[in-house]
């Protein structure tokens, strides 16, 4: 039984997390490059992808990064009423709902996607949104797909 229960806990510890992280131009990607040149730490689990908008993130694309064997995936947009492109993250958040239901029902954990606001000047809220995220991808664990 304790034999178990250290293999469980040194499978966490070598356990890294393979998250995407999707990332609006014009808001997110901007706080996590203020997070880098301010050179705040954050974990290095998280493979950031620029988009234009958090809304060109269709739901399709996020169920097939999952099935490809990503562990998590992050959105990221701007925080509602300041969006570029008006209301592009009010699209992503009606998206992101559905999507949580879609997840259920294709019987993966929807704890595997998150969705946060996050603005150019908020480095340190991207540092401690990823660092969180990564926490509870680890409690998850691995990915129960596999992917290719």
């Amino acid at each position: 039984m304790v034999e178990a229960a250290n293999e469980a806990v040194s499978k966490s510890e070598t356990f890294k997390p393979r998250i995407i992280a999707f990332l609006c131009n014009w808001c997110s990607y901007a706080g996590a490059d203020l997070a880098g040149t301010s050179r705040i730490q954050y974990s290095p689990h998280v493979h950031a992808i620029r988009v234009n908008c958090s809304s060109r993130i269709d739901p399709a694309t996020v169920l097939k990064t999952i099935l490809m064997g990503a562990d998590g995936v992050l959105i990221a947009g701007c925080h509602p009423g300041v969006c570029h492109y008006k209301t592009g993250n009010l699209y992503t958040r009606r998206r992101y709902m559905m999507l949580r239901t879609l997840l259920e029902t294709a019987g993966i954990n929807p704890e595997r996607v998150r969705l946060e606001w996050v603005s150019a000047s908020e480095a340190n809220k991207y540092a401690a949104v990823v660092d969180d995220f990564v926490k509870k991808i680890k409690e998850l664990g691995p990915n129960p797909i596999g992917g290719l």
